[in-house]
């Protein structure tokens, strides 16, 4: 990598731990309800719609109400797609939104996936853009948010049978959370040159169109032929806001974040970059404040950014080195000052190849899936480090609340497995791992890579499956496990290349992704609710300490085998098949 790489990403960590740190005192307290101020400004809004403040539900009422909260979320955004030509706020006078592409994106949407099978600016009104989409941006990122709290509450309580009032934490985080942090950062994108307005799609000429005549090679300007050009406008900063502070990923426009109307300068890729992890690091360390001990927040923390950072170099690295087949071409793709260097295709020049792979590797490793580059024309190990990221379970920074609650799954397993095998009891946080908690971890963490793999296997196996990758061989293979493993881990991003608009695939995708969410949700709800109802003991000498470095390391190599190693095979398949393709030519 060029200095240059080194520096972007060692000043990224650095401001990402520093806003995690600042924004956890901002969450602890909001979702504990401590700031007098804020009670004063929500008990009449509780009051109106009939909630009762004092009212605490039990794990089985918690998971009940979210599970018909994100089905009414379903139905709903459906309904709007359905019938957005017939709704105002449709300057571009687009059609509904046919049935099968309607189920899945509204799926996608509710679960935080995001995963778009059509461009936006040629499929959705503005009112199914602001008030289907973007609704449901922020009400998929408190779902998490709030499952995230809730476990926290059975960790760190004393023999109570609640977990809280499922209706107020997703008030509280909706509206002292989300929507302060995503105006504010709203305002930010607008100051750098996104778009926010309501206006009709723009017709405006060219300069002029030009004509190339491969006899002579050389331009010909033709004045009979003028040149159009559509651009789209629309509410673009304020989707854009909380599509990276929610961890959802679904753009404005096709090519997403790469967009100059979603992503204009580098200065705001800087900034959306920061903003994609940012609530999931200070969940992290709101963790810490809440069960009373910050050295076990230091340690999830450690192992989330060593799992960073062992994708994200490599495929900084990659990328940076360029094409090896135009390498053979003694093609220069070194840096220089007249050239970025590395692998441009499918890249935009303002940011390069190392902001480009920056970017990727820190959508995918939470669950955003917003890009600024495109995956598909990637190097075959560049790609594999985004591939390999969500593989892991979106456990590294993770989306906002599932990233916590899904290290915290697979930090009771290496307790668990831990303790058994060097003789001490297996405990975490004082609480008592036993026989349910390991059978409700062991599917929360096998639903995901469960429906990956069977999904790929089901896709590859039928016409339908095979006919939609653009690509043979083992990229098109790649094309086909990138989307079922973004689907069923709830990113949202794209390998691209893959034809995804079909019955099929809506229907498959749609189905892995409300599994992959609530297949997790609710076994860790389950056990949130175990562990509420135990005591905490005091830790003594046969207690696995689980606050420093050797249980963060222990922590990185059970997600390393538990995560990845479900994906050996099929990746062998895929972008490693294909990296041995292209050496061996």
């Amino acid at each position: 990598m060029t200095t240059g790489n080194w520096q972007l990403l060692a000043v990224y960590l650095v401001l990402l731990t520093a806003l995690g740190w600042i924004l956890s005192y901002w969450i602890e307290p909001v979702m504990a309800g401590r700031f007098s101020w804020l009670r004063q400004v929500e008990s009449p809004l509780f009051r109106l719609i009939g909630l009762r403040t004092q009212e605490s539900h039990g794990w089985l009422h918690y998971t009940t109400g979210l599970l018909l909260f994100n089905v009414l979320g379903v139905f709903t955004t459906y309904g709007i797609l359905r019938l957005q030509n017939v709704l105002p706020l449709n300057p571009a006078h687009l059609p509904a939104v046919p049935p099968g592409l309607a189920f899945d994106t509204a799926v996608s949407f509710v679960t935080n996936t995001n995963w778009q099978n059509y461009g936006g600016e040629t499929t959705m009104s503005y009112l199914a853009q602001m008030s289907a989409l973007t609704t449901q941006n922020f009400f998929s990122a408190a779902t998490g948010l709030v499952i995230a709290i809730s476990l926290i509450r059975a960790m760190s309580g004393e023999s109570v049978r609640h977990l809280g009032n499922v209706w107020i934490d997703l008030a509280r985080a909706v509206l002292w959370i989300l929507i302060p942090l995503s105006l504010i950062f709203s305002l930010a994108l607008v100051g750098q040159g996104v778009i926010q307005n309501l206006s009709g799609y723009r017709q405006v000429h060219t300069l002029q169109s030009t004509q190339f005549s491969p006899k002579i090679g050389e331009v010909v300007h033709s004045a009979a032929a003028p040149s159009n050009q559509t651009i789209a406008m629309g509410p673009v900063a304020s989707q854009e806001a909380i599509k990276l502070l929610g961890t959802n990923g679904g753009g404005f426009f096709n090519v997403n974040s790469a967009h100059p109307y979603e992503n204009p300068t580098a200065l705001s890729n800087f900034m959306e970059m920061l903003a994609i992890p940012l609530i999931s690091v200070a969940l992290v360390f709101a963790f810490g404040r809440m069960v009373g001990d910050r050295r076990q927040a230091w340690a999830l923390y450690g192992a989330m950014v060593v799992l960073f950072l062992i994708f994200t170099i490599p495929t900084m690295l990659f990328e940076q080195q360029g094409n090896p087949l135009l390498t053979q071409l003694h093609v220069n793709q070194q840096a220089s000052a007249l050239q970025s260097g590395g692998n441009m295709e499918g890249k935009e020049v303002r940011f390069g190849p190392g902001a480009s792979a920056l970017f990727d590797t820190a959508a995918t490793a939470t669950s955003c899936g917003a890009v600024n580059s495109m995956l598909d024309s990637y190097t075959p190990l560049g790609g594999a480090g985004p591939l390999a990221l969500m593989q892991l379970g979106e456990v590294v920074f993770g989306g906002v609340g599932s990233g916590l609650y899904g290290i915290l799954i697979y930090a009771l397993l290496a307790v668990f497995v831990a303790g058994l095998m060097i003789g001490r009891s297996p405990e975490y946080l004082g609480k008592k791992i036993e026989t349910f908690e390991i059978k409700m971890v062991s599917i929360a963490i096998l639903i995901s890579p469960l429906l990956a793999l069977l999904g790929t296997a089901l896709a590859v196996l039928t016409h339908a499956g095979r006919s939609a990758p653009l690509n043979p061989g083992a990229h098109g293979f790649t094309e086909i496990l990138y989307a079922l493993t973004s689907a069923a881990n709830n990113n949202g991003s794209a390998f691209a290349g893959l034809s995804a608009d079909t019955v099929f695939y809506n229907v498959l995708l749609g189905i892995v992704m409300w599994f992959g969410r609530f297949g997790v949700i609710v076994p860790v709800l389950a056990i949130a609710g175990s562990l509420a109802e135990k005591r905490r003991l005091q830790s003594g000498v046969g207690t696995l300490p689980t606050h420093g470095p050797l249980f963060a390391a222990l922590l990185v190599g059970f997600i390393l085998m538990v995560g990845l190693l479900n994906f050996v095979p099929a990746d062998a398949l895929g972008p490693l098949a294909e990296q041995f393709s292209i050496a061996s030519r």
